[in-house]
């Protein structure tokens, strides 16, 4: 798992870094372990905020949680008014999932469970606090966001937006656990590598009837057949294929005699996206199909849209940088092309802001793949320090690619 070397300054910073994170590897394994124990869901993540608090606070930096009571926010580094400022982002909830797995790790808590690799990226990120920390200096301020509720709609992202935490920053960075992915390989993509995800329930209601005489009223389990079919059909030609749209209904409801024709029905199900542009037009369109053909029927239409997460789209210069760091942290081996995935992420968000990168962090060990949102979902810990040391020289490369020439004043971003 080792990479290649650079030289000069940054060179040095980074060799640093993994000396730190070898020297720290039992350490970080067993803040991982314990933060696998003690899942918690978004926004209640208080003993989660606590434990990094104090860590930080122990390492003599000033963390500051967010106004919704969880997640931090921690500098590391010189003055953010007079240098480039990068910012490092983990989130720090868990999934309502029970946890499987027969580890001395386990979660503790009913029900939860670190099943997306959070407790990895959380570490990770505590990680690199640390280790940029115990530096002598660096060029810049490294702004870490421990981040709440990145598994709820429209995700905690949206709250780091509206503080201001990203005013004044250059660019952002995170990673994700990839089981498709051998621990000590990262992957890369430039462009869309994550979908938009929104939330689409619909509910169709008649005056009900005989199965017998279904031209006496609105035959509504028929009318629900065809917005399940004639929908994502027709959203696929309305829109340049491209985009990557996929509208995938996951749980129908109507009726309970056989007959009986339901007063009412509902369809729920996701529509994932990966260009923004198509995004910002889903909902109006999605609206529009699905009434046009129900109504032909005679049904009433109540649609929820709800606006979930827009795409993860990378910067081209921040996978730049990304990859120099990936290629001294485990060689030109070791980086893979990341494939599109159309899940959702609300890292997403921060690209309203500033131009972000997200890389995928290779957890595999041995045996079969454990894959994420399972309850049997494990990693491969030595994937903890090739993560520290890609956040950390990420960071290192950004601040060097992102300083003011001296003499230039430097402001807030505009």
């Amino acid at each position: 798992m080792s990479g290649q070397e650079t030289t000069g300054a940054g060179s040095a910073l980074g060799s640093a870094v993994d000396a730190w994170s070898e020297a720290h590897h039992a350490e970080l394994v067993a803040v991982r372990r314990h933060l696998h124990a003690h899942p918690e869901l978004g926004f209640v993540e208080h003993e989660t905020t606590a434990f990094l608090e104090e860590r930080l606070t122990a390492a003599g930096l000033a963390p500051r949680r967010l106004k919704s009571g969880t997640g931090l926010v921690c500098d590391v580094g010189g003055d953010p008014d007079a240098g480039p400022v990068v910012v490092l982002r983990a989130d720090i909830d868990a999934l309502p999932l029970a946890d499987l797995k027969d580890v001395p790790y386990a979660s503790t808590r009913e029900g939860l469970c670190h099943a997306c690799g959070h407790d990895v990226h959380t570490t990770v990120l505590l990680g690199v606090a640390l280790a940029l920390a115990s530096l002598d200096e660096l060029p810049g301020t490294v702004r870490c966001v421990f981040q709440p509720a990145e598994e709820q709609v429209p995700g905690g992202g949206l709250e780091v937006l509206d503080e201001g935490v990203l005013a004044g920053a250059t660019r952002a960075f995170a990673l994700h656990c990839d089981p498709s992915l051998t621990a000590g390989s990262v992957g890369l993509r430039t462009g869309a590598i994550t979908a938009a995800c929104d939330r689409v329930e619909v509910t169709l209601t008649g005056p009900g009837g005989h199965t017998a005489r279904p031209q006496l009223t609105v035959d509504l389990v028929h009318a629900m057949g065809q917005v399940v079919t004639e929908v994502p059909g027709l959203l696929s030609r309305l829109v340049d294929p491209r985009a990557g749209v996929s509208l995938v209904w996951g749980a129908v409801s109507a009726g309970v005699a056989a007959n009986t024709i339901p007063e009412t029905g509902q369809l729920r199900g996701t529509l994932r996206v990966l260009d923004r542009a198509v995004w910002s037009e889903a909902e109006e369109l999605v609206r529009r199909l699905v009434t046009d053909v129900a109504t032909t029927s005679g049904a009433r239409v109540a649609i929820e849209y709800v606006r979930g997460v827009p795409p993860v789209v990378n910067d081209p210069r921040s996978v730049a940088l990304l990859r120099s760091a990936a290629l001294e942290t485990v060689g030109s081996e070791g980086v893979a092309l990341s494939p599109q995935s159309m899940g959702g992420e609300d890292f997403g968000w921060f690209a309203e802001v500033l131009p972000i990168a997200l890389a995928r962090l290779g957890t595999h060990g041995s045996g079969e793949t454990l894959d994420l949102h399972r309850g049997t979902f494990d990693v491969d810990e030595r994937a903890i320090g090739v993560g520290v040391r890609l956040l950390a020289r990420t960071a290192l490369h950004a601040l060097a690619a992102d300083a003011v020439p001296a003499g230039t004043p430097v402001g807030p971003a505009l």
